[in-house]
């Protein structure tokens, strides 16, 4: 089978998207974006890789209509990444026994790889928990998983053996660096069908034909992926050892990938971690006008990230507490450099922290506004398409409705679950085209 492949290294996370010859999506990916943008590229093309997998052995399973078949999905997954987890944390095993060198230890070596051995034995045993059904993790990406029980785990194990527990850490932080710098080189069809295996042995026999969905399995990996033709965009598209041809901007891919997602879209505001975009289309989903913030990063991503971190909160909680609001504090600055000096002011002065946290999130919607301003404002014709990580922020998209109706009356506002992939979906278009045309 062909595939067409558009990747999207943004500055904070990495998106990919495969579609086969119909311009059908076979999956996406997405990874936390680093410094080496080809890793990251190669753990996103992994990541949509894994979801075609998914999507493959669905297909082959047919539909019965049920609905038992999105429970049987929902296990696969859950026990492919446990299977995928467990392979990524004897990889950081290893490479930490690597460093533990008699320069760092002194002759306390064995002490160390004994306490390592510890410390991921106790990790392992807490693994299937971790990605059982009800399971609830704030991060899906190996490195938060594991770090924050690494830092747990061993800090208990070092006082019990009476090794500083600096120097595991340190072992721990140059390890986690290597190990998620390559993505996971396992047998990716050995994972599947293990993880098949542990759903299998969980599922009743009724629920679940056993017969049926091993060949099934073995169905999906047999079809061949052919990585046909890769189109890259994003802030570190230019980075990649690609052919100029094979790369396009962030403004067309956007513009198209909102298009393919809504045809009737005119208007599109993608909001990212470095950038904010406005962006006028055609009826074909062709750039028409374009606006972008200017200078810095204010009002974007990763202002509300360092928002975050200010609060000593996670990004994804802003929103959910945004939404407790009893009023909006006005902020006055969307800078970063200034925005943690108000938000010190305004927390002095007794402001509570749901209600500032409300006013950053108008002030970033309201520079937003005034960047589709710019661009032609919203058009008349057709439908409004709302891109990018913080469409998935439930008090943005409060806020941009709001001064949308009062700038603009009754529009119609599209959001996505899959927004983030907006970028990535467009490019793999222009990857399919190329390579078809």
């Amino acid at each position: 089978m062909k595939t067409f492949v558009g990747i999207d290294l943004g500055s904070t996370t990495t998106k990919a998207v495969m579609l086969d010859e119909s311009g059908e999506v076979l999956g996406r990916g997405i990874t936390n974006s680093r410094s080496n943008y080809e890793t990251a590229a190669a753990v996103a093309k992994q990541e949509a890789t894994v979801a075609a997998r998914l999507y493959l052995f669905r297909r082959a399973l047919g539909s019965d209509g049920s609905g038992r078949l999105d429970g049987l999905m929902g296990d696969l997954e859950r026990n492919f990444r446990l299977e995928q987890f467990l392979e990524q944390l004897q990889d950081l095993q290893t490479t930490c026994a690597g460093f533990v060198t008699p320069e760092r230890f002194k002759g306390a070596e064995d002490k160390a790889i004994a306490a390592l051995e510890q410390v991921f034995e106790r990790l392992r045993g807490e693994t299937p928990a971790m990605f059982g059904r009800d399971a609830a993790r704030k991060s899906d990406f190996f490195r938060d998983i594991a770090g924050s029980r690494f830092m747990q785990i061993g800090e208990e194990v070092a006082q019990k053996t009476g090794l500083p527990f600096d120097l595991l850490l340190n072992v721990y932080d140059k390890s986690i660096i290597e190990v998620e710098n390559r993505p996971p080189d396992g047998d990716m069809a050995g994972t599947f069908q293990r993880a098949l295996a542990r759903v299998l042995a969980e599922t009743p026999d009724q629920v679940v034909d056993t017969e049926g969905a091993t060949k099934a399995m073995d169905d999906a990996l047999a079809i061949e992926l052919e990585e046909t033709y890769v189109v890259g965009t994003g802030y570190g598209r230019v980075t990649l050892p690609f052919p100029k041809e094979h790369i396009r901007s962030e403004i067309l891919c956007h513009g198209l990938g909102a298009h393919m997602m809504f045809p009737h879209t005119r208007t599109v505001l993608d909001i990212g971690g470095q950038d904010t975009k406005a962006i006028q289309v055609d009826p074909a989903g062709i750039v028409e006008n374009f606006q972008m913030n200017d200078r810095c990063a204010a009002g974007c991503g990763r202002y509300l990230g360092y928002i975050a971190d200010e609060m000593n909160m996670g990004l994804h909680e802003l929103g959910p507490m945004a939404m407790k609001a009893t009023k909006n504090v006005r902020i006055n600055s969307t800078c970063t450099v200034f925005a943690g000096a108000e938000l010190r002011d305004r927390l002095a002065l007794g402001e509570k922290r749901e209600d500032i946290v409300a006013g950053l999130h108008r002030a970033i919607i309201l520079r937003a506004m005034s960047i589709i301003s710019r661009s032609g404002g919203i058009a008349s014709d057709g439908e409004f398409t709302f891109t990018g990580g913080v469409a998935n922020n439930e008090a943005a998209v409060k806020e941009l409705k709001k001064l949308v109706n009062e700038n603009y009356g009754d529009v119609t506002i599209n959001i996505s679950p899959a927004s983030i992939y907006t970028g990535a979906l467009g490019a793999s278009e222009f990857a399919r085209r190329a390579a078809v045309n």
